[in-house]
């Protein structure tokens, strides 16, 4: 289920694709821009994973407010739906894909990575959103980029209702508590150890090292990781989460 931009600004609203359209349109759109927010448009050189995208110049795309199941980390198996998510942002953004970034309050991630929000030039489908209605990525909420929360948070609750992609296929494991936006966050617990909290893990008290903790040593799941990250919790994927299985 596409979702089509219908707004004129980053806080647009949105409407779903007809029914039975998955990923490539049936009918081939009117090529116009005309109602999509301002932002910066270029071609699609590959699809990293369900929420990284590589685009003309190499650059690497970190799509906003959405978190797909891994694929990549090389700590753990891929986790469930994580290889259809990929398949699924693939087949809306297949090489050379015309697109816009469109940008929220902070552009870059600590990696250097561009945040965005990514609509397709060729009929505005809002493929942030997309992911999430059809059941292929959660929502993650990182402050201060929340302009599409409110809207993809309703997708989200709407998709788990139905049991789309991975609220079926996963047999609800993949409800993972979302990253805790600001003033939602619960008292900090510590896990083990000696010591006060680190500050690389800000939304959870995890005691620095020594010792080293695994995430099997500690109740936390899918907290925000910051450098230098002394346990090793976010991995090679370098997507900011920890411990997100």
């Amino acid at each position: 289920m596409p979702v089509r931009s219908t707004g004129v600004d980053s806080t647009s609203t949105t409407v779903t694709a007809p029914a039975g359209e998955e990923g490539v349109p049936t009918t081939d759109p009117p090529r116009s821009t005309a109602g999509l927010p301002v932002g910066d448009d270029t071609r699609v050189e590959s699809v990293v994973d369900g929420d990284t995208i590589v685009i003309t110049g190499g650059t690497r795309v970190r799509l906003i407010g959405i978190d797909t199941p891994e694929t990549k980390d090389p700590r753990k198996p891929v986790q469930c739906f994580g290889l259809e998510a990929a398949a699924y942002t693939a087949s809306l953004l297949a090489v050379g894909t015309a697109v816009r970034l469109v940008y929220d309050v902070e552009r870059l991630d600590r990696y250097g990575r561009t945040l965005a929000y990514v609509y397709r030039l060729s009929d505005g489908i809002f493929v942030n959103a997309a992911l999430v209605a059809d059941g292929y990525a959660q929502v993650a909420t990182f402050p201060p980029n929340v302009a599409h929360t409110e809207e993809l948070t309703q997708l989200a609750g709407m998709a788990r209702e139905e049991g789309r992609g991975l609220w079926s296929a996963c047999g609800g494991e993949a409800g993972a508590p979302e990253p805790p936006s600001a003033g939602t966050a619960p008292p900090p617990v510590a896990r083990g150890g000696s010591g006060s909290c680190d500050p690389s893990y800000p939304d959870a008290c995890i005691p620095s090292a020594p010792p080293d903790l695994d995430c099997g040593d500690i109740a936390e799941r899918r907290f925000r990781v910051l450098p230098p990250d002394p346990h090793g919790f976010d991995g090679r994927d370098g997507d900011g989460l920890g411990c997100e299985s």
